[in-house]
């Protein structure tokens, strides 16, 4: 019966299967609340931003209805829209209230919106016979600026995530083994479908597997590192057209031993591929990921071309972003192939 094949460590698009658990230290995250703010799914997000304003306008209305309470705008107020009529006690002409035109909570809480978003519809306003009604009003305005502040920062820093960008980098969804310069290498091909380029890109892979060490520590993720190579050479790229991205598989590499008959037996074998850069148009550093499975690398491949030159201008065709096409490759290991010289005798090529 077939091994079942282990979970991923990253997906196809790039996320990171790791869930955290038993994180005890929760209130680190409130030290940090504009980054939590940012991270927090979209539906949480818009709740706090409207119950930030909600709440602020509740809290500062009850406190202008306790200015206009204690000062005894309440009841002026009620007696102005009595009048004389009901017996009750006449308006007096010289009454000053702290602000005008309250005369209920509802008018309180609309007195404090005005104030915090500055709408200013001209029938409520603070008047000069309470000192503590223009300190309210000072420190309404102040707490308005840092929740729009806030708010606003976590929105637009939300919009704008470096994440959003790397949905335009795209990466084969197979990768290959094949020669090349008489070496075996692992190949993938990676894109951007944007006219707007990824400046300082560079590209890095890693082999993630289950290993054990000499001393019986088992190392369930263990990463490890492997040299790529470009077109261009060094790890930077120029990503203004689709490159195939290689690596030499040679005696430090940790694809040096497999073979394509024992290739799909490693199902603890996984690659990831980061690719890292500066957007252009924002200067936001952005990530895209992906991973390759065992069952995902396919051997004696080839990418077939897609970039030709039409009408004076270079043309790329990403309907063929992902094909490949079979290619003479020795069935060994590169090992074998770096120990006996007489296997790229034998291949059906001439040698140049």
């Amino acid at each position: 019966r077939a091994r079942e094949r282990r979970a991923r460590f990253v997906g196809k698009n790039g996320a990171c299967n790791v869930a955290h658990k038993n994180i005890r230290e929760q209130g680190r995250f409130l030290q940090d609340v504009f980054t939590t703010l940012v991270d927090l799914k979209w539906p949480h997000t818009l709740l706090i931003f409207t119950m930030s304003f909600l709440c602020s306008w509740l809290l500062f209305g009850m406190v202008w209805w306790l200015i206009a309470f204690a000062h005894g705008d309440l009841d002026h107020s009620t007696r102005v829209q009595r009048g004389q009529g009901d017996g009750a006690a006449a308006p007096s002409a010289d009454f000053v209230p702290c602000v005008t035109s309250i005369h209920s909570f509802a008018s309180a809480f609309l007195f404090s919106i005005e104030v915090q978003v500055t709408i200013g519809f001209g029938g409520r306003m603070v008047t000069e016979e309470c000192p503590a009604a223009i300190l309210v009003l000072i420190v309404q305005n102040i707490v308005g600026l840092v929740i729009n502040a806030i708010m606003l920062g976590c929105i637009f820093m939300k919009t704008s995530q470096a994440h959003r960008r790397a949905e335009t980098l795209i990466f084969s969804k197979h990768a290959v083994i094949a020669l090349r310069e008489g070496k075996l290498c692992f190949m993938l091909r990676v894109g951007d479908l944007r006219k707007s380029m990824i400046i300082s890109a560079t590209i890095r892979m890693q082999v993630v597997k289950k290993t054990t060490s000499m001393e019986g520590e088992v190392v369930p993720l263990n990463q490890i590192d492997i040299q790529m190579e470009n077109p261009v050479g060094g790890n930077s790229i120029f990503l203004v057209s689709p490159l195939i991205i290689y690596h030499v598989i040679d005696k430090n590499s940790p694809l040096y031993d497999i073979s394509p008959t024992n290739l799909h037996h490693h199902e603890d074998l996984e690659i990831i591929v980061i690719l890292e850069g500066v957007v252009e148009t924002t200067g936001i550093t952005t990530q895209a990921r992906t991973s390759y499975l065992a069952d995902e690398i396919l051997w004696g491949q080839r990418f077939v071309p897609i970039v030709a030159e039409e009408d004076g201008q270079y043309s790329v065709d990403y309907s063929k972003f992902g094909n490949t096409v079979k290619v003479p490759t020795p069935s060994c290991t590169a090992r074998q192939l770096e120990e006996d010289k007489s296997i790229m005798d034998n291949m059906p090529f001439s040698p140049r």
